[in-house]
């Protein structure tokens, strides 16, 4: 029975099988409060009393007035809870009381996307508050499940719409990093480049509201779908295939650094147009990011959901990791070894290690002595009037100079590993790229574009590509660079590529650009930086134009997937990029431009030639930059607006808005500890296994095998030490995988064969196991993860002012 103390009543436990006398303590005008869910008397007593004591196990605030207050949803009371009464008049309690009817109501119209006129009582309520009861669980899942229900242990998090800030704090966030997502969707959407669907369909305002419910799996399909790419064509560079004729050639002409496609009358075409970006939005737009990145509760917000979803993963594994690992089990001839996987992440002349180059120099010392190799000695010491440096020289000849024979030259003795000496010396680091510390051998070796036509660097370069074909499984894109010193840079590196036939299904080419404008303008080879962007850029609008005036050209770059920036990214930038700033056909500066100048004018130039072959049915590029491996973090924020997916990205540490911004938009980040270890951050400070614990599209990549590694697969290196080192599990190890080949160029007529047929769909219905040997569990969490935090954002978008 019921005792009152005060003018309060409470229950006896021991009258906990008197539900008649519980019942029957219900006061007329409680009864009354209660009346909309009447409907829920036509359970039986004992349901009610099970029901009811479920409702109340949980902490749900779905019926509360009050802080204080019990839940009655059934109209009946147990001794699990006592009778409503009535909270204190004090000021802190009714202020308490208060706060929390508003974030109940807030958090009903988040969840149901309609106002509710009270928290206890709200409108069309009544078919949910029915299913809530008659639910197996009873406890409402503030979590978005996957359309294709996979069977794991989840977790629930109760009022996670608030996201444990004031409702005024989540309101701000949101609007600001919406805004950002928008910024890079228009940005990706200008150049061409991928831009995650989940995302997209949230700022189209599909989503949340059309959510999808159920979907079921294509098997069928994939089936069907081969492992394995179709053969390619024994001509691959299509000598035999004549090139297109097009009845329409457009006019180029530049300005302000940006090539335009213009018709015979000189004007720019109106179908191109919306792909040119002025230098005033850019800086609008990159401004408008550096306030957000600065901004203190918003950096305080994005901090707690990046910790948020590092401990949650933390928690997924603790209770899924032998569910993962049976699935894993359960799927025939597919593990770790035989996926696919890709570097992304390597620079072509240093792709093999420093034994394998040992053994080709040695090699091309006992069995080509006497070819020519250079046309004079390159030496700081050569007195260019000396007539014995007019002779062509052999390689005999150049090592009897250095006072080497092929029987003395070892691996110390090459020199090219980076050591604990190169650490934050990047200047070292690149004297690793000479051989015995001599600029001649890299010369004869290791460049594309020498006396010789670029042979050795060729043959050595098939040699490491025979090595990834013998792996099958694992795959690459080397970068090849273009100065911009010349215009007929590009065709002489076309014409390289095609006379040596330097190719391999295994493989697709990025063009990197080296940012040394003030290195080439104090030799006087450039008048202005619009030199070296024209001489970058225009040869590809021509071969795009009309592909007979650079047929080899035309040809090298069907095999090319995206264009890359690199340098040393911790020099200071003496010059600050703002309105002030010349344009390019005036920037005759001596200093180089900023880091967020460079990569402007490539990302405006890039749109521009992207729109122009996708109109001419071409393949297009895609930026991918080196990008916050030193330096400051406005590269990041540049890169975020401008680049398809980034290299490096370990300084993301420091800036909590913009690594939750990668989070939300899934940009490709391609790490390379072994390399970051050797100049940047040592390996166990590296912040790679806290992204991938953070769900960040991140993948492991080798950079320069010449320096780094020791082995014969640089890329299984890689992966065999950051498995031991941290601790990663078999589906980790294929997580990074998959990612790998998500974020490479490769096509996607290639990619389904990867990844299946579906690959581009949202969670689980985009994943094959048995192509990628991620559990359809691990995809499902990350799907989820993505939604629910979408979901947080964009939801807050309908709360009313709830203060008025």
């Amino acid at each position: 029975m019921p005792t009152s103390v005060n003018g309060v009543n409470f229950f006896n436990p021991t009258d906990e099988d008197d539900e008649h006398v519980q019942q029957s303590s219900v006061s007329t005008d409680q009864a009354a409060v209660i009346d909309p869910l009447d409907s829920l008397k036509n359970c039986s007593l004992s349901d009610a009393a099970l029901n009811q004591r479920s409702l109340e196990a949980v902490d749900s605030d779905l019926f509360d007035t009050g802080p204080f207050r019990p839940s009655y949803a059934l109209g009946t009371y147990t001794s699990h809870g006592g009778a409503p009464y009535e909270i204190s008049n004090t000021p802190i309690e009714v202020n308490e009381s208060r706060k929390q009817q508003i974030q109940n109501r807030a958090r009903l119209e988040s969840q149901n996307d309609y106002m509710c006129l009270s928290p206890k009582l709200p409108t069309q309520l009544q078919e949910e508050l029915d299913s809530r009861c008659k639910s197996p669980q009873l406890v409402e899942m503030h979590t978005f499940r996957d359309a294709v229900d996979v069977n794991y242990q989840r977790m629930a998090i109760t009022g996670e719409e608030l996201s444990g800030v004031p409702l005024e704090d989540l309101k701000d966030a949101a609007t600001h990093l919406i805004e950002a997502l928008r910024m890079r969707n228009e940005y990706m959407e200008r150049i061409g480049n991928q831009f995650p669907v989940t995302t997209k369909r949230f700022l189209s305002g599909e989503y949340p509201a059309n959510l999808p419910k159920y979907r079921r799996k294509n098997t069928e399909s994939t089936a069907n779908t081969s492992f394995n790419p179709p053969e390619p064509p024994k001509d691959h560079w299509g000598l035999n295939t004549p090139l297109p004729v097009f009845p329409v050639k457009y006019t180029l002409r530049r300005r302000d650094g940006v090539i335009e496609v213009c018709g015979a009358d000189g004007k720019l075409k109106p179908e191109f147009a919306k792909y040119y970006i002025s230098k005033e939005q850019f800086l609008t737009d990159t401004e408008r990011l550096t306030q957000m990145i600065v901004d203190g509760p918003l950096k305080s917000f994005c901090f707690r959901r990046l910790s948020y979803l590092q401990n949650k993963f933390q928690l997924h594994v603790l209770l899924n990791e032998l569910r993962e690992l049976h699935e894993q089990k359960a799927v025939s001839h597919r593990d770790f070894y035989n996926i696919r996987k890709v570097d992304t992440h390597i620079h072509a002349a240093s792709s093999m290690n420093q034994k394998h180059l040992l053994r080709f120099i040695k090699k091309k010392i006992r069995t080509e002595a006497d070819t020519v190799v250079l046309e004079k000695v390159l030496t700081p010491s050569s007195n260019p009037s000396d007539p014995e440096n007019n002779k062509p020289v052999t390689m005999k000849e150049v090592f009897k100079k250095m006072g080497i024979d092929a029987y003395d030259l070892s691996v110390d003795m090459l020199d090219v590993h980076a050591d604990r000496n190169t650490f934050h010396r990047f200047d070292k680091f690149n004297t690793k790229y000479n051989p015995v510390g001599e600029s001649t051998l890299r010369e004869i070796f290791i460049k594309t574009d020498n006396y010789v036509g670029g042979k050795y660097f060729a043959e050595v370069l098939m040699e490491v590509l025979s090595d990834l074909e013998d792996s099958k499984y694992q795959h690459a894109e080397p970068r090849l660079s273009i100065y911009g010193r010349s215009k007929d840079e590009w065709d002489k590196l076309a014409k390289w590529a095609i006379t040596h036939d330097v190719w391999s299904p295994n493989v697709r080419w990025l063009i990197q650009i080296p940012r040394l404008y003030d290195i080439y303008k104090s030799r006087n080879m450039v008048k202005n930086f619009d030199e070296l962007l024209d001489n970058v850029f225009t040869p590809l609008f021509e071969a795009t134009n009309d592909p007979s005036s650079h047929p080899d050209l035309y040809r090298f770059l069907q095999q090319v997937s995206g264009i890359d920036s690199v340098d040393d990214e911790s020099k200071h930038e003496f010059v600050h990029f703002d309105r002030s700033t010349p344009s390019p056909d005036n920037y005759k500066d001596a200093e180089n431009p900023p880091y967020n100048y460079y990569l402007f004018y490539m990302y405006a130039n890039l749109t521009a030639l992207n729109a122009f072959r996708r109109e001419r049915g071409m393949n297009t590029f895609s930026l991918r930059p080196h990008c916050g491996e030193a330096g400051h973090v406005n590269h990041l924020l540049t890169g975020y607006l401008t680049s398809e997916s980034i290299a490096h990205g370990i300084l993301l540490r420091k800036v909590p808005v913009l690594q939750y911004l990668f989070y939300l938009t899934n940009m490709g980040i391609a790490m390379s500890p072994l390399s970051n270890n050797s100049l940047f951050i040592s390996y166990q400070r590296n912040p790679l296994p806290e992204y991938l614990q953070k769900g960040l599209n991140v993948s492991l990549s080798t950079d320069d095998p010449l320096q780094f590694h020791y082995t014969k697969e640089a890329l299984m290196e890689e992966y065999s030490i950051a498995a031991q080192v941290w601790k990663l599990s078999s589906c980790d190890m294929c997580e990074l995988a998959r990612n790998s080949v998500l974020q490479s160029g490769f096509e996607d007529k290639v990619k389904i064969h990867w990844l299946g047929p579906h690959y581009q769909e949202e969670g689980v219905l985009g994943n094959d196991i048995h192509r990628t040997n991620v559990p359809d569990i691990r995809v499902s969490f990350r799907h989820e993860a993505h939604v629910d935090e979408l979901c947080n954002l964009f939801r807050v978008q309908h709360f009313t002012n709830l203060d008025q």
